[in-house]
C-alpha cells in the first residue's frame, strides 16, 4: 500500500530549510516532565511522521507548536523566527497553522455546509468571497452528497474530510494532524492518506501526523521519528526507521514490516 499511496519522498534536502524548528523543548505537567530537551525539525513542503506509545508525549509537542503549552524550557521557532511567546491566535495566523484535532473538529449540530461557512466567517471578510470558498472546499473534498447533513450522522472518513476541509479554509502553511486514521475502515484510511499527499504535492503545504496506525502513517509521510519517554530515539525514511535498532526496541517490535 505504502507504495501506491507515496508514489515518491523527499529523502534529503538540497538546502536545510526547516519551517518548524524545536530546540531543546521541554514540557512539564506540574512535577511530571512529559519531553526533555527534545531537538525536532520539519522541513519545508516535508510530509513528517511521529510515532511512539501513548504517554511519550506526542501531542503535548504539537500543543506545543500550536501555542496551547508553553514549555518549561526551550524555543519554538516557525519559519526561522521565535514563536515561543506569540500567543495561539497570532501564532496561527502569523505561520500560517492548521491543526486537526483526533477527537472533534467540528459543530456535531451545524451540517457539512454550516461547519465550513463557520469557520470561513472568521477568516473571510466578503460574503461572496466566503461562499465561493466553502463551495470550493465542499467539491475539492468531495462533499457534495453530504453537504446538507448535520457533522454527527457522518461516517468517520466523511467527518475527517470534513475537519481537513475546515483546516483549508484560511491559507494554510503547516497542517499539524493528531491522529488522523484513528477508527477508519481501510478504504477511509486509503482517501485520507491520498488527500495529505495531494495537498502537500499541489498545496506545498508543511505536514506532520501522529498515528498509533503505524503502517498507515508510514504510507503516506517522507520521513518520520519515533519518540520515547520524552525523547526521539530514531528518525529517517519509513524503510530506515523500520530497520533502525532503536525503533524496533522503543516501538515497533520484532517483525514489524510495511
Amino acid at each position: 500500500m505504502a507504495s501506491l499511496i507515496k508514489k515518491f519522498r523527499i529523502k534529503s534536502f538540497k538546502e536545510e530549510t526547516p519551517i518548524i524548528e524545536l530546540k531543546d523543548l521541554t514540557i512539564s505537567y506540574g512535577n511530571r516532565q512529559i519531553v526533555e530537551h527534545l531537538n525536532m525539525n520539519v522541513q519545508k513542503s516535508e510530509i513528517c511522521g511521529l510515532l511512539g506509545p501513548n504517554g511519550a508525549g506526542k501531542s503535548s509537542i504539537y500543543h506545543s507548536i500550536i501555542g496551547l503549552v508553553k514549555p518549561a524550557f526551550g524555543k519554538i521557532l516557525i519559519n526561522g523566527e521565535d514563536a515561543t511567546d506569540i500567543p495561539t491566535h497570532l501564532r496561527c495566523s502569523k505561520f500560517g497553522i492548521s491543526w486537526v484535532p483526533q477527537y472533534g473538529g467540528s459543530w456535531s449540530d451545524l451540517t457539512v455546509f454550516e461547519n465550513i461557512m463557520a469557520v470561513a466567517e472568521l477568516h473571510i471578510k466578503s460574503k461572496d468571497e466566503r461562499l465561493a470558498k466553502t463551495n470550493n472546499l465542499i467539491r475539492k473534498f468531495e462533499l457534495n452528497n453530504v453537504i446538507n447533513l448535520k457533522s454527527k450522522y457522518l461516517s468517520g472518513g466523511q467527518v475527517r474530510k470534513l475537519t481537513l476541509a475546515m483546516a483549508m479554509v484560511k491559507e494554510t502553511k503547516i497542517l499539524i494532524l493528531d491522529e488522523p486514521f484513528a477508527a477508519l475502515d481501510p478504504q477511509s484510511v486509503r482517501m485520507i492518506q491520498q488527500i495529505i499527499v495531494s495537498l502537500q504535492m499541489f498545496e506545498k503545504i508543511s505536514i506532520t501526523i501522529s498515528d498509533h496506525s503505524s503502517r498507515d502513517l508510514l504510507g503516506c509521510v517522507d520521513s518520520a521519528m519515533v519518540l520515547s519517554e520524552g525523547s526521539i530515539v530514531a528518525k529517517g525514511t519509513p524503510q530506515e526507521l523500520v530497520k533502525n535498532t532503536k525503533a524496533i526496541e522503543a516501538y515497533f517490535g520484532e517483525g514489524f514490516k510495511i
